[in-house]
């Protein structure tokens, strides 16, 4: 019998351990091939609002979204696993590292891979820092596996399952012969992890990188020529003619943006990028004066926005989750916003909001490259309204409360 169907699209690489622990629990799960980016049906959007993939239906009408909690759930149907540690000091150490891979080392990984492979908008300087920051993440991981076979304790996690997955695409397109020569402990524990049966089972033979793949420009299609008319006899010319000649060469052709927001070009007051390193450098309250002294509303606009489904909310770290994925989809107009999103409150009594600043006067086209962007709401901040202006600079601080919940976990985008 069926434990449940989890819907996904094949070759998915973060549900491969939920798969591989599925099939070592003996738990027969039926994979629905699923593309939110293609459409889903009514009755898929009644069951999980939010469209997102993967997502999880028991066969006892049980339902669940994110990869993380997914995982564990599934690995949690045998009482007797050792994927999830032997005492509670292991099983934090095994979330420990299934947040780190969900959060951190696969939202760098991949800010890298994804333009690479032409699956959004490709932009050098996000990029570069992308690399920079999974390599980052790969020498704190090499350090840590020097004196270590697993990542928790003496035997396979799904710690080791969950992170294997989720750096699995480095190993693929980036990290080449020289690369691993150079990593030989983190080589080492990744050959070790996917060569497991239960991970081969679905994973099947990994592939390893011969060369760092890179980043190829589209081509673009070639014009038809058009075969040549035979030359017409010279004519006089005419004063007219030439003068109207002469304005169509004077005339720039129409250059089509890349991006929506393209077409406002660089603003007049704040550069962006000034401003994010403004708040990067400084400590907040003197980045907000900088801030609030060249603001102008004219090349910009503030945004409050608001997680519509707060009642669904669980874990504090899963919500977090939640928010760096939405960061992760917003990566194609990182040159246009600004903001940070917070959980206030706790576990299983949670909110989600924070407040961005936009290039222009509408969020829309700026949020609209974020397939989830209906999942929350947005209303305008008027900065010179005491309350939403005080609203903005704790959001932006990381502090205060909001509807009496105090301020708990967030991210920035910048």
């Amino acid at each position: 019998m069926s434990f449940g169907k989890l819907y996904s699209y094949p070759g998915n690489t973060r549900t491969i351990a939920a798969e591989a622990v599925a099939k070592a629990n003996g738990l027969e799960l039926e994979v629905v091939p699923t593309m939110p980016i293609q459409g889903v049906s009514a009755e898929f959007k009644s069951k999980f609002p939010l469209a997102k993939i993967p997502s999880f239906e028991g066969a006892d009408g049980y339902k669940l979204t994110e990869t993380f909690a997914i995982t564990v759930y599934l690995a949690s149907q045998n009482e007797k696993t050792s994927l999830l540690g032997k005492t509670k000091s292991d099983y934090a150490s095994v979330l420990q590292w299934m947040s780190f891979a969900s959060t951190d080392l696969w939202s760098s990984l991949a800010q890298w891979f994804v333009p690479i492979l032409g699956y959004i908008p490709y932009n050098k300087k996000n990029v570069d820092d992308a690399e920079k920051k999974t390599n980052d993440y790969a020498a704190y991981l090499e350090n840590y596996l020097k004196t270590r076979t697993f990542l928790v304790g003496q035997r396979i996690t799904l710690a080791d399952l969950y992170l294997a997955c989720h750096i699995a695409p480095g190993f693929k397109y980036f990290f080449d012969a020289a690369w691993r020569q150079e990593h030989p402990a983190l080589t080492r524990w990744y050959a070790t992890v996917v060569n497991q049966e239960m991970y081969k089972a679905v994973a099947g033979e990994s592939v390893l990188a011969q060369e760092v793949t890179k980043y190829t420009p589209p081509k673009k299609e070639k014009k038809e020529e058009k075969p040549k008319k035979e030359a017409a006899p010279p004519k006089k010319k005419e004063e007219k003619p030439a003068k109207k000649e002469e304005e169509e060469e004077d005339t720039p052709k129409e250059v089509k943006a890349k991006h929506p927001l393209e077409a406002l070009g660089a603003p007049k007051s704040i550069p962006l990028d000034e401003w994010k390193r403004q708040y990067s450098n400084n400590d907040t309250p003197v980045a907000l004066q900088w801030f609030w002294e060249h603001y102008d509303s004219n090349d910009f606009s503030l945004w409050k926005i608001d997680y519509k489904y707060n009642s669904e909310l669980t874990q504090v770290f899963m919500s977090s989750n939640l928010i760096g994925g939405l960061f992760a989809r917003l990566e194609a107009s990182r040159k246009y916003l600004f903001g940070s999103v917070g959980v206030y409150g706790e576990n299983n009594n949670s909110v989600i909001t924070g407040a961005f600043l936009v290039r222009g006067k509408d969020f829309k086209p700026a949020f609209e490259v974020a397939p989830d962007w209906e999942s929350y709401d947005f209303s305008p901040i008027d900065p010179s309204n005491a309350e939403q202006k005080k609203f903005l600079e704790e959001a932006w601080a990381w502090e205060g409360t909001y509807e009496g919940k105090a301020y708990a976990d967030g991210k920035v985008f910048k």
